[in-house]
């Protein structure tokens, strides 16, 4: 039972041949593309982003050296000696104020932790003579070799007697200061506190 396909079922054929062919090329040809174009776009964005994000890291960590240098360059550099450092930062303020200051205090007032940075806080009291030697002391104190940051500052101009008996004017300077140890290479004791990092 053969029969002759006549021209407008040709037409029809043709017609299914052809949204068959289209199909799968969209299907298996269009469609994938497209997914691969869009992830690679997502993958494109995400790249992109990173990218941005790795620049500004670099950039911080080239300002980061920059101002490394900067503070070796002028001889300024200091570091944070182990724990505990106590006996050679009470010498190094001794040896300081000894040279310059006609009479001083030292009170070491607390030590902090967080992880492995000790923070020994203290209070200085001193007099001097003129402006000068206050400024002298208080140069020394910020560019001492241990890691050394000075906090409030107040001084006032007194009165003192020299040697002689004679009124004179001086410098009373107070201040508070902070010298920075790490536990890195130190020896924890029972003078140190707990870890504030470790609190909830």
């Amino acid at each position: 039972m053969s029969r002759e396909v006549n021209a407008k079922e040709k037409v029809l054929l043709v017609i299914l041949v052809l949204i068959i062919l289209g199909f799968a090329y969209y299907r298996f040809v269009d469609q994938p593309i497209r997914n691969n174009l869009a992830k690679a776009e997502a993958e494109y964005s995400a790249l992109q982003t990173e990218l941005t994000s790795v620049r500004i890291k670099i950039n911080e960590l080239q300002r980061m050296q920059d101002e490394i240098d900067e503070i070796a360059a002028s001889g300024k550099n200091s570091y944070m000696p182990s724990y505990n450092n106590a006996k050679e930062e009470l010498a190094l303020l001794n040896n300081i104020l000894n040279k310059s200051a006609t009479q001083y205090s030292v009170a070491f007032t607390n030590v902090t932790r967080y992880a492995d940075q000790i923070r020994r806080e203290f209070k200085l009291d001193f007099t001097a003579t003129d402006y000068d030697s206050m400024r002298d002391i208080i140069d020394k104190l910020t560019g001492v070799e241990y890691r050394c940051m000075i906090g409030d500052c107040n001084c006032s101009v007194i009165k003192v007697r020299n040697a002689q008996g004679e009124e004179e004017t001086a410098l009373s300077v107070s201040t508070t200061a902070t010298f920075y140890e790490t536990l890195v290479g130190g020896t924890a004791d029972a003078g140190l506190p707990p870890d504030s990092s470790k609190k909830n």
